[in-house]
């Protein structure tokens, strides 16, 4: 665990191409080391990105999307901070185990609150 951690904080980007993907975990703890994120717009990786967390590739052609952007992070490392610090801000606000447990309890409450309603309704 520590020796990932410290592989992340040691890196400037993090680059998650993939084909098939559900949520990355890893994506998630590279976005709270700080780290540019470039990941494909695979299952929700994309929408974690979305609106300037990070970068998100099309599956279809990501080899030259990433050649084009390689060079870029490279010659502007001015780049690759704004887009850590944005992707870190984005985490911290949207995937805290605070907030998902507190999202999961809204949802189970909801689930009982129609459940409880569907049944008052047949008695």
């Amino acid at each position: 665990e520590q020796r990932r951690i410290e592989i992340l904080r040691g890196a400037d980007v993090f680059i998650l191409p993939s084909l098939v993907e559900g949520l990355s975990l890893a994506l998630l703890e590279a976005m709270s080391c700080g780290l540019a994120c470039v990941a494909t717009d695979a299952g929700a990786d994309g929408e974690v990105l979305e609106n300037g967390a990070g970068i998100i590739l099309n599956t279809h052609n990501v080899t030259t999307q990433l050649q084009t952007l390689l060079p870029l992070f490279k010659d502007h490392p001015e780049l690759t901070t704004l887009l850590g610090q944005k992707a870190r801000r984005r985490v911290l606000e949207r995937y805290t185990l605070s907030r998902n447990i507190a999202q999961l309890e809204m949802l189970y409450a909801e689930v009982l609150r129609e459940r409880n309603l569907k049944l008052s309704s047949l008695i």
